[in-house]
């Protein structure tokens, strides 16, 4: 793990954007400490090794003694090929939560996803320490104004009827949040700030805004997501959305494959490997929130080569900026 150069008095850049803000501190005074980690699109079914990268991140969370850990979907497909990968998950002793990602439904329906990894329910909320953490579910199609769940690759259609959070998963979220007092972070796949992500983010961003302007203080901090495997943060109305990237790759397509990278068996083994640009290193974070302060502490790897640059690869053709390997370091005051 290599720490970089923190931002001071609360004012972090990413990508050339300041992220400013000075939320209500006056509560976290009594608070203890919290720490997770977290990771997000593993694939195990496009990675050779993601077995390992998944030992090796617990492994490190665990050195670290954190509260808990959380994936945030892309996990894998619920089949009994994939058995030692997720008891690999299971057989940790450290306290896991899981979220859906869309791949996680490519083959199988939210419900069958769930049992095979112990998921309580496909959004649901728990309190550690003096945080209430909530985990939402945006892979919902709309169709001619209903609301249909991913299931089985149903949601390879056109993007516009992709990614919603459903009118009662938003009757559900006002409740929880109303409900509590404690500083709240939030976990999705899909990210509430990218505008290609989650359709009716604007939506989900005002119940967050109002929630703080009723209550009073800054209750919402911080909403984590994965899906886009690229690694940046953007701060909105004092409150923070943080892109973790993906543990294993960036999709870069059938213009950029590389089936030279790997040898004839393990491309045989997982024929989606070729069309991305894999991480040396699994990616992963340690977050820790303490006395008014969030600090993000990742890791930086390289592409395994050839990368972007031996294939000629623009990171702007990825739709996805920036094109990195690496999950950053970062801390943002609250």
């Amino acid at each position: 793990m290599r720490r970089r150069d923190f931002i001071k008095n609360g004012v972090l850049f990413t990508g050339g954007i300041a992220l400013g803000g000075c939320l209500n501190v006056s509560r976290f005074k009594q608070h203890k400490s919290i720490r997770f980690g977290i990771s997000t699109d593993i694939h195990q079914d496009i990675m050779h090794d993601a077995e390992k990268r998944l030992a090796l991140y617990l492994q490190a969370a665990e050195k670290q003694q954190v509260d808990f850990v959380i994936d945030l979907g892309d996990f894998c497909f619920a089949k009994e090929s994939n058995d030692d990968f997720v008891n690999i998950w299971k057989s940790s002793p450290l306290k896991k939560h899981n979220v859906l990602g869309n791949h996680d439904m490519d083959i199988c329906t939210k419900e069958d996803f769930m049992a095979y990894v112990d998921m309580p329910s496909r959004y649901y909320s728990f309190d550690a320490g003096e945080f209430h953490f909530i985990v939402l579910d945006p892979n919902n199609l709309k169709i001619d104004n209903k609301y249909v769940p991913y299931s089985k690759g149903n949601f390879y259609r056109d993007s516009s009827e992709r990614c919603f959070v459903e009118p009662q998963q938003i009757k559900w979220l006002k409740q929880d949040l109303a409900a509590t007092d404690k500083h709240c972070i939030v976990f999705s796949h899909q990210s509430f700030q990218n505008p290609r992500a989650c359709k009716n983010q604007q939506e989900i961003r005002a119940i967050f805004e109002d929630e703080n302007t009723r209550s009073g203080f800054n209750k919402m901090l911080a909403a984590f997501s994965g899906h886009d495997h690229t690694d940046y943060a953007r701060e909105i109305n004092n409150i923070y959305y943080i892109q973790i990237n993906s543990m294993s790759n960036q999709w870069v397509g059938s213009k950029y494959q590389c089936p030279e990278r790997f040898s004839d068996s393990i491309n045989k083994k997982r024929p989606s490997l070729k069309y991305t640009l894999p991480y040396k290193d699994p990616l992963y974070a340690i977050v820790t929130i303490e006395k008014g302060m969030m600090t993000i502490e990742g890791i930086e790897s390289e592409f395994i080569k050839p990368g972007p640059k031996e294939l000629g690869l623009d990171s702007d053709e990825t739709d996805k900026m920036p094109l990195a390997a690496k999950i950053t370091d970062r801390k943002i005051k609250f």
